[in-house]
Formats: C-alpha cells, sequence, structure tokens
C-alpha cells in the first residue's frame, strides 16, 4: 500500500459475543483492509484471530475503563486510519428487580451501556470522512420503559435518542449513524431459566439476520435498523399505545419469573 493511501478499517466492539461475531463475519465481506476487533475475553479474541487472520487485528480491553480512551486515541494517533465503519455494539443488561442493584452494577451497567460508546465515537470521528458509517447497537427496549431490565433499557432509550441526534449533527460532514433496535436475539446473551421457570422470548430471531439488516440498513444512510415484522410492530404500538398500558401489559409476563 502506497505511503500516502490510508488503511480503511471497521471498528468493531463486543465482537466475540453471538451478535458481534456475526458482524465480524458481514464487516469481512466489506472492501476495507482491517477489522480492530475488540472484547474481553482474550481467548475468544485469539479464536477470531485464529479463524480470520491477518485481516482481523484484536484488542483486550474494558471499554469503561478510565485508561480506555487514551489507549484508543494512541493507537488511532499512530495508525491514521481512514474509519469506514464504527460499529459500537457491547453492551449488558440483567433482568432483576431494580431496588436489588447494587450502587457498583448500576455504575457498570450505565458506563458500558451509555458512556462508552459516545466516548469511543469522539474518539473516532477525526479519522472519519464522508461515506463514513457509525452503527449503534442500541435495543427494542429502547422503545418504552421496561419494568425488571430498568437499567437497561433506560440505558438503550439515551443511546437511540443519542444515535438520532448524532446523525442530524454529522449529515454536513456526510456521516452516517444508525441507531439498531432489534428484539430478542438468539444469543448467549439470553438466560434460559428464572426462578426454575424455562423463559420464552417472543420473535426470536437469529444474529446472522440481524447482522445482515443493520449493515443493509447502514448502507442505505437509515438513522435506525428495526428486525423483523414483529419488531416493527411493536415499534408502531408502543408509540400508539400509552405507556402505562405497554408496562403492565409487560409486567403481566415477566413478573412470573421474579422470586417473591
Amino acid at each position: 500500500m502506497e505511503e500516502n493511501v490510508k488503511k480503511k478499517i471497521a471498528l468493531l466492539t463486543g465482537a466475540t459475543g453471538g451478535l458481534g461475531y456475526c458482524i465480524l463475519k458481514e464487516l469481512l465481506k466489506e472492501p476495507i483492509d482491517e477489522i480492530w476487533a475488540f472484547g474481553r475475553n482474550s481467548a475468544r479474541l485469539e479464536k477470531l484471530k485464529e479463524q480470520f487472520g491477518e485481516k482481523v487485528s484484536v484488542f483486550c480491553a474494558d471499554l469503561t475503563d478510565k485508561d480506555f480512551c487514551g489507549f484508543l486515541s494512541g493507537k488511532l494517533k499512530e495508525s491514521n486510519p481512514d474509519i469506514v465503519y464504527l460499529v459500537n455494539n457491547a453492551g449488558a443488561g440483567r433482568f432483576k428487580k431494580t431496588a436489588d442493584f447494587t450502587a457498583e452494577e448500576i455504575g457498570d451497567t450505565i458506563d458500558l451501556n451509555c458512556k462508552a460508546a459516545p466516548v469511543i465515537t469522539n474518539c473516532c470521528l477525526p479519522y472519519m470522512k464522508a461515506g463514513g458509517r457509525i452503527i449503534n447497537v442500541c435495543s427494542a427496549a429502547a422503545f418504552q420503559p421496561v419494568p425488571y431490565i430498568n437499567f437497561y433499557a433506560a440505558c438503550k432509550a439515551f443511546f437511540r435518542s443519542y444515535s438520532r441526534a448524532l446523525s442530524m449533527e454529522l449529515k454536513p460532514r456526510k456521516i452516517t449513524v444508525t441507531a439498531v433496535c432489534p428484539g430478542w436475539i438468539d444469543t448467549n446473551f439470553l438466560v434460559e431459566e428464572l426462578n426454575g421457570i424455562k423463559v420464552k422470548y417472543p420473535a426470536l430471531v437469529k444474529p446472522e439476520r440481524v447482522a445482515k439488516k443493520l449493515l443493509k440498513d447502514a448502507k442505505r444512510g437509515k438513522d435506525m435498523s428495526v428486525c423483523s415484522l414483529y419488531m416493527k410492530m411493536q415499534h408502531f404500538l408502543v408509540k400508539m399505545l400509552p405507556q402505562k398500558l405497554v408496562m403492565k401489559i409487560w409486567i403481566s409476563g415477566a413478573r412470573k419469573y421474579l422470586e417473591d
């Protein structure tokens, strides 16, 4: 590669999870030189490296660490790449009563689901140009308040709002931002049983489907990506129905999984 030609890269967080892995495979089909894959499990990252080879560079890092921004900024300054895709996929949540969360758990949830992606995005924006795409994996939980996954849903509502506003701000630079709002995805993120009861997940979709859809929508410049007709209908209904009613419907199905 000529010295004056910048390397085209994609940066992906949460790369070792079920959806992250599928996004990585989709990104490998794109005309880019390298994928920077971030995760917290070094063994899984090394497996990605072994499977996909030199095109994938892996970084074991905690996105909530106070030193991460400096680490990422240093790597970007050193490489001076053209970031074609930034995919903020890392996230986590727990299904339990709000009052049962510790202060540390609350802080960790907010740091990962709210703080990390905007910090990473601001590190990356100086290395993005017209045609660059930011993909933020939010959740259908962002559409309304959700009791018993309260912190996760509230964080995703922030993330969705942040993404859509950022999309408007970056229009003059011709950089698109897509807020991805899937429903239940068939990955290890989902628990199989709660309180001795097998959990049923309506309209469960495969991560491969979500990954293909989000890349397709990002290329089209959409500011939001919703996978499956079921979730599109849910999005429509929660805009039309009173939020209290939506929460009552959710609680009627979720309460049985919680201990008394």
